[in-house]
């Protein structure tokens, strides 16, 4: 399936988990953005070319969270510590240091989690709506662990993937956008599961350890993570409340809350000009 060329250049690294595909775009710092389950890279198409334009480079990975075209080896390992060792891993592979990560949904999830283990390459964080404390999954999510934990239950989403009007995806029902994505990025989303058993594996192995008790422990951890983040949230936000962010901010020890309006849990495609906005501003001041 063709990609965006807004992304920029496709490239694959070899991770200890498997390889993986990424999207280069620009230079100078790095920015690097981190996506959430069924969803890739395209996630981040409209938010890339600005920032890239601003003097940043742009590194936008399709990581193993079931929009993936790459399986990761059989053996690996897909926890949500797993799974946010692969961003880490990420980073270590290209030698990216002073890293400004951008993450959404699951992959702030992830990203909070790296930051309890690994944040020795990161420099500063942008969190948009995401999974935290409690919410890891949101309610309208929480039985997708148990569902993941029966034998076949993946084979049969990928099934019911095939029909558009089965589609189990909020974004197609008004929950994480506010208009309705493109059919080429809609199933840049939903093929890979579809098509791939090794792609439903690597997806069931992350479904299945999802728990309130990752997210709760690395809130905990951030407690004294004393670098810059920016909590760029959507004031909309059915999935994630703004609530979440300005609990977030009271946790961190240097934290900033900007409200983005007109918006739903994907900001980049709600409002990716104004998220860009802020992704330079915070970056490049921060950086200085």
């Amino acid at each position: 399936m063709t990609r965006s060329e807004s992304l920029g250049r496709e490239h694959r690294v070899r991770l200890p988990a498997g390889e993986v595909r990424y999207f280069e775009r620009g230079t100078g710092a790095p920015v690097v953005f981190v996506h959430g389950v069924l969803t890739n890279a395209e996630l981040w198409r409209k938010v890339v070319p600005d920032v890239a334009a601003a003097g940043f480079r742009c590194l936008a990975p399709d990581l193993p969270l079931g929009s993936h075209d790459l399986p990761m080896r059989a053996d690996a390992d897909l926890s949500p510590a797993g799974a946010a060792d692969v961003i880490a891993d990420f980073l270590e592979a290209l030698d990216l240091r002073d890293v400004t990560l951008v993450a959404n949904d699951t992959g702030g999830a992830l990203t909070q989690i790296l930051l309890s283990r690994r944040p020795e390459q990161v420099g500063r964080v942008v969190l948009t709506p995401s999974d935290c404390f409690e919410y890891f999954f949101p309610p309208i999510f929480k039985p997708l662990p148990a569902i993941a934990r029966i034998p076949g239950s993946m084979a049969v989403l990928g099934q019911l993937l095939r029909f558009r009007v089965l589609y189990p995806l909020p974004m197609l029902f008004g929950w994480v956008v506010k208009r309705p994505l493109p059919d080429d990025v809609a199933q840049a989303y939903l093929a890979p599961l579809r098509k791939s058993a090794g792609v439903r594996r690597d997806l069931r192995k992350l479904l299945r350890d999802v728990h309130r008790r990752h997210t709760l422990a690395a809130a905990e951890a951030l407690r004294t993570f004393d670098r810059p983040v920016l909590l760029a949230w959507a004031a909309e936000d059915k999935l994630f409340p703004i609530g979440l962010a300005h609990r977030l901010a009271a946790l961190l020890p240097d934290a900033k809350l900007v409200e983005i309006a007109d918006s739903y849990t994907f900001v980049s495609e709600d409002q990716p000009a104004v998220l860009a906005r802020h992704v330079v501003e915070f970056a490049g001041v921060m950086a200085d």
